[in-house]
């Protein structure tokens, strides 16, 4: 086990094959939809996507909003409007937010959409591309827009396979892109903050190890209040001494995750903590901050 900041890479081959298509496809759009986990809005847009798209006008969905603190939401939606990017809180599971969408877009290519008037096209199709990496709920985004249940759904990174286009309505139409990481992570805290989330496979990192980590992130950011309320725990073992894996060991202990001869099953409490981190049952959270 690794409580110490380690680099996660995770690019497999078909991700190249991804990246390469969705370069291929950026002339049949007429702008962007991104979407970013609204926990960590930062941690979550590819740079190699954000430097290939920068042509294209673009809006931001902060997705899963609902397990995002509403108050760093508002304060990522100011951020990118101050440096002229249209973002929305949405959560693409529930539709929460996605009625603005069509709306959103309209007004972003309104340029566009004039200048087709003038050459007598009243109703231009518009092409949107929805880009983002995985896991973060494009197939969700589609599926809810179209009304249909055409993409591919899974709650693991990687499933949604090719481009295919959907009509949402009012002459708009979604190009589904399949989700794409970068080679390697300069920064470990992005590719641990990626693997908290889930959209890196938890098969190819240390399991005890992030949710380890996790925790010690928890605590040094203000919120052991949270973890004391779930786990029962004692303010004492979250003291500032105390390591993410004895605070791991102590979850498993509280809820009775014991092998033979009373031995802690550390690794359910890490997948435990994992799963109720990434279902909101510790509460909200967002791990990045804007920029100041």
């Amino acid at each position: 086990m690794n409580e110490n900041k380690t680099s996660i890479n995770w690019y497999p081959g078909h991700m190249t094959k991804a990246k390469r298509k969705i370069q291929a496809s950026l002339n049949l759009v007429d702008a962007v939809a991104e979407i970013v986990d609204a926990r960590i809005p930062k941690s979550s847009r590819n740079p190699d996507l954000d430097e290939m798209l920068s042509r294209k006008p673009r809006i931001i969905l902060l997705n899963k909003c609902d397990m995002a603190n509403g108050v760093m939401t508002d304060s990522w939606i100011n951020y990118y409007k101050n440096m002229g990017v249209t973002a929305i809180a949405v959560d693409c599971k529930s539709g929460k937010g996605l009625k603005s969408f069509i709306a959103q877009v309209r007004s972003l290519l309104n340029e566009k959409i004039e200048k087709a008037k003038s050459r007598g096209i009243l109703n231009k199709s518009l092409r949107i591309m929805v880009v983002g990496i995985p896991n973060v709920g494009k197939s969700s985004f589609i599926n809810r827009m179209s009304k249909e249940k055409k993409a591919k759904v899974e709650d693991r990174p990687g499933v949604t396979r090719g481009n295919q286009w959907f009509s949402i309505g009012q002459n708009v139409e979604l190009l589904d892109t399949p989700g794409v990481l970068w080679p390697k992570f300069e920064d470990p805290e992005v590719g641990e903050k990626l693997a908290f989330c889930g959209a890196v496979k938890d098969q190819v990192v240390d399991i005890e190890g992030l949710a380890s980590r996790l925790l010690r992130f928890l605590c040094e950011n203000g919120y052991t209040g949270n973890l004391i309320n779930r786990y029962k725990l004692n303010a004492d073992t979250l003291s500032g001494n105390a390591s993410g894996y004895d605070i791991l060991k102590e979850i498993g202990k509280k809820r009775g995750m014991l092998l033979s001869k009373n031995e802690i099953d550390v690794e359910r409490a890490a997948i435990t903590v994992l799963d109720e981190f990434r279902e909101a049952k510790l509460g909200k959270f967002t791990l990045d901050f804007p920029e100041k």
